[in-house]
């Protein structure tokens, strides 16, 4: 196989098993930005399109690096029932119970907001732009899958119930169709006590939202055919096999809103892990960081997101 084709079956590979699908992670990064308080809001606005660029990076390493998948994810169901109330919060009582192969295998993803997290402490603390970006980015990545309740089963693509491609419909057909016309405000950023209990709080969340993911999909179903279930659609320049429109719609309205409810919570989540992080780190002064200012035009651009974020008209 030539190198160009290796590359091009390589980013295919990663859009189809991306996490949220690239279309939700720019929009959670983006939006987490407008819930920030002044002292923090002019450095990130300044630098809003690093931070919604690299909303999917941590999905490009997965490509890279076999260590990156299981940070991703929390496979819960495999420690029985009432997992939560088994699985220890520190990671090192964690690896004693369960080893550290274990945990690797059934996913890290409370445990990986936590270490990026105060990694991000650490970048504000340095006052170094790239780190803080970088940083940030990467948290924001990491936060938005924990809301997805498929990152919390091993039954995550609906493989082990007869309802494979289950999430590719959830996370990115749903949001590619809809979003644009979800109501995203959640108010401001507020402070974490902690991290890593608030981790477990997101994943606990998602968890609970399982069954009513698979129990939908599979009702709804019995009501399509394969004709009308199914449709190609343009992905790029190419066209593919997808679920229609139709069905999409449907599913989404069985499930009452649940895929904008995780999304609009994912937002509020991630811009106040990026507050507490700067909290934690004494409130440097950001402004300082700012290397280049908006320009006129890209100022009131943003300006025009923020009130259609703030007004919850749809978001474009």
């Amino acid at each position: 196989m030539k190198l160009t084709t290796r590359l091009i079956s390589g980013l295919l590979l990663i859009i189809l098993c991306s996490s949220w699908g690239f279309f939700a992670h720019y929009h959670i990064n983006r939006l987490a930005v407008f819930t920030l308080p002044k002292a923090m809001a002019g450095f990130y606005k300044a630098n809003i399109e690093f931070i919604t660029e690299h909303a999917i990076s941590a999905d490009k390493r997965r490509y890279v690096d076999s260590s990156e998948a299981p940070k991703h994810y929390l496979n819960v169901d495999h420690y029985g029932k009432n997992p939560f109330s088994k699985i220890p919060r520190r990671w090192n009582d964690a690896v004693v119970k369960y080893s550290e192969d274990t945990l690797i295998k059934y996913g890290t993803v409370p445990w990986t907001i936590q270490y990026n997290y105060y990694k991000l402490v650490e970048a504000f603390k340095a006052h170094d732009t790239t780190r803080i970006l970088t940083a940030s980015a990467n948290l924001g990545h990491y936060i938005a899958d924990a809301h997805v309740p498929l990152h919390l089963t091993q039954n995550y693509n609906g493989q082990l119930t007869n309802q494979t491609g289950l999430h590719a419909l959830w996370e990115s057909r749903i949001p590619e169709l809809f979003a644009n016309h979800y109501h995203y405000f959640t108010g401001k950023a507020r402070y974490i006590e902690n991290p890593l209990s608030e981790a477990f709080k997101i994943c606990r969340a998602s968890f609970k939202e399982v069954d009513t993911v698979l129990f939908f999909e599979r009702v709804l179903n019995q009501s399509f055919s394969a004709d009308k279930k199914y449709a190609m659609v343009k992905h790029g320049k190419k066209e593919v096999k997808d679920y229609s429109v139709e069905y999409s719609r449907a599913y989404q309205y069985r499930m009452k809103g649940m895929v904008e409810r995780r999304m609009r919570a994912a937002i509020l989540e991630v811009g106040s892990y990026w507050y507490s992080a700067w909290v934690d780190a004494g409130q440097p002064d950001l402004n300082r960081l700012i290397k280049q200012e908006l320009t006129p035009d890209k100022r009131k651009k943003i300006q025009q997101e923020e009130a259609l974020y703030i007004t919850g008209k749809q978001f474009q």
